[in-house]
C-alpha cells in the first residue's frame, strides 16, 4: 500500500457543524472560509445585543449601575473567544493531517500495520461525522441557558434587566444565541480532542516501530510534540472569558483577585492536561520499548565490555568476534552512549517546549486581570520565579 492509499483525517471537514455552515453558504466549495465564518458568527452573536442595549439605554456608562459595556465577559466571549475558536480550526487541521502522515513517512507504522491504521482513521472519520455528539452538545447548551435564566445567580444578565422585570430581547439573544455560539464552539473542540485522543489510542495499540536509541529521545515520536501548541488559541479564548469575568467582579463587586489564584492555576494545569491528552496514549508502548531496550542494550554493553576486557586487559586471545569488529558499534564508549540514549528516552512525546505556548496563552489574560490589583513588577517577578 502506497502513501496515496492512506486516508487523510480532518478534524472538522465533514462534521455536522461543517455541513450546517456549508448549507448556510459560510463554507465555500474549496477552503474553510474561516475568516468569513469568524466575522459572521461574531457579529451575529454580538451586534443584536449591542443594538438592543443601546436602543434601550442599557449599553453605555451612565445607563444604569452596570450597563452592557461594563460586563467585560459578554464582549470577551463574542468579540474575542468566538473568532479565536473558529480561526484555530485551519492550523489544527493542517498539523493533525501532517502528523498522521508522518507515522507512515517515518516508518513508525509498518507495511503490515497499514490496514489497521487505515481502519483507525476511517473509524475516527465516522465518529467525526456522527450526529449524536452534537445532539448531546445542544442539550447541554440549552440546559445551561435555561439554568442561567432561572437561577438567582443571573448577575451576568443584570444589564438586560434580569432580577428586575426579567431580561428583555437582548438578554434572551445573549443566552440562547450569543452564548450558545460560544459554548457550541467550546464543546466542539472538547469533542475533537476526545476524537483525536481515541484515534491516537488505536494507533498506539498497533505494532509500532519504535527506536529507543533515537536521537529525539522519544523513540522516533518526537514529531508529535508540536501538537499541544496548536491548541494554544483555545486556551487563550477560554482564558480571556474567565479573566474578563473576574475583572468585572473586581471592578464592580469588590472581588480580590488574589483570592482566585488557586482557580487560575487549576485552569492553567487543566489546559495543559487536556491539550496534552492525545499524546499520553503513547506512554504504554514507549514505556514498554524503553524497558525492553534497557535490558537489551545493557546486555550488549556488558558483552562488548567483557570482550574488550579479555582482549586488552587480560591479554588473552579471542576467536573471531563480530561484536568487536562491527563498525556500527565501534568502541565501548559508543555502546555506552547508546545505552545512555535509551536511558534518557522519554515515555511521553512531550517536553517543556511543547506545553509552554499553552501555558502562556492560558496565563496572559489572567495576569492582565491580576494587574488590576497587583503591581505589574510583582506579577512579572512571580512569573519568572515560577518559570525559572
Amino acid at each position: 500500500m502506497t502513501n496515496s492509499h492512506v486516508p487523510d483525517f480532518d478534524l472538522t471537514r465533514g462534521d455536522v457543524l461543517f455541513r450546517l455552515q456549508r448549507r448556510l453558504g459560510l463554507v465555500p466549495a474549496s477552503g474553510s472560509g474561516a475568516v468569513r465564518r469568524a466575522v459572521f458568527w461574531t457579529l451575529f452573536g454580538w451586534l443584536p445585543i449591542a443594538a438592543w442595549a443601546y436602543a434601550t439605554h442599557r449599553a453605555l456608562p451612565g445607563d444604569g449601575a452596570e450597563p452592557l459595556m461594563a460586563h467585560f465577559g459578554v464582549h470577551a466571549r463574542l468579540l474575542l473567544a468566538v473568532p479565536l475558536l473558529i480561526l484555530a480550526e485551519a492550523p489544527a487541521n493542517e498539523l493533525t493531517a501532517r502528523l498522521l502522515r508522518q507515522f507512515i513517512v517515518a516508518g513508525v507504522v509498518t507495511e503490515a500495520g497499514r490496514n489497521s491504521y487505515v481502519d483507525a482513521v476511517q473509524r475516527a472519520t465516522r465518529w467525526r461525522d456522527a450526529a449524536w455528539p452534537w445532539l448531546v452538545a445542544l442539550a447541554i447548551v440549552i440546559a445551561l441557558g435555561t439554568y442561567s435564566l432561572s437561577s438567582a445567580r443571573s448577575h451576568e444578565l443584570e444589564w438586560a434587566g434580569a432580577g428586575v422585570e426579567g431580561p428583555g430581547f437582548g438578554g434572551y439573544w445573549y443566552v440562547y444565541v450569543g452564548r450558545t455560539i460560544f459554548l457550541t464552539l467550546v464543546l466542539s473542540w472538547i469533542w475533537r480532542i476526545f476524537l483525536l485522543t481515541g484515534l491516537f489510542a488505536r494507533i498506539a495499540r498497533l505494532d509500532l516501530v519504535l527506536v529507543p536509541s533515537h536521537a529525539d529521545r522519544a523513540g522516533g515520536l518526537a514529531f508529535m510534540e508540536r501538537l499541544p501548541a496548536v491548541f494554544a488559541p483555545l486556551a487563550l479564548a477560554v482564558s480571556v472569558v474567565l479573566a474578563s469575568q473576574w475583572a468585572h467582579d473586581a471592578v464592580y463587586h469588590g472581588l480580590t483577585l488574589a483570592s482566585v489564584k488557586i482557580e487560575m492555576m487549576v485552569f492553567i494545569a487543566l489546559c495543559v492536561a487536556v491539550f496534552s491528552a492525545p499524546l499520553l496514549v503513547f506512554r504504554g508502548p514507549l514505556k514498554r520499548a524503553r524497558s525492553q531496550a534497557l535490558l537489551d542494550y545493557g546486555a550488549l554493553v556488558g558483552r562488548q565490555g567483557a570482550l574488550v576486557h579479555t582482549r586488552w586487559i587480560e591479554r588473552r586471545p579471542i576467536d573471531d568476534q563480530p561484536l568487536l569488529d562491527s563498525p556500527e558499534l565501534g568502541p565501548v564508549a559508543d555502546t555506552n552512549a547508546l545505552y545512555d540514549a535509551v536511558k534518557a528516552m522519554r515515555t511521553i512525546p512531550l517536553g517543556k517546549a511543547s506545553v509552554m505556548p499553552v501555558v502562556i496563552a492560558a496565563a496572559l489574560p489572567l495576569l492582565a486581570a491580576l494587574a488590576l490589583q497587583v503591581p505589574v513588577a510583582d506579577l512579572l517577578k512571580g512569573l519568572l520565579n515560577a518559570v525559572l
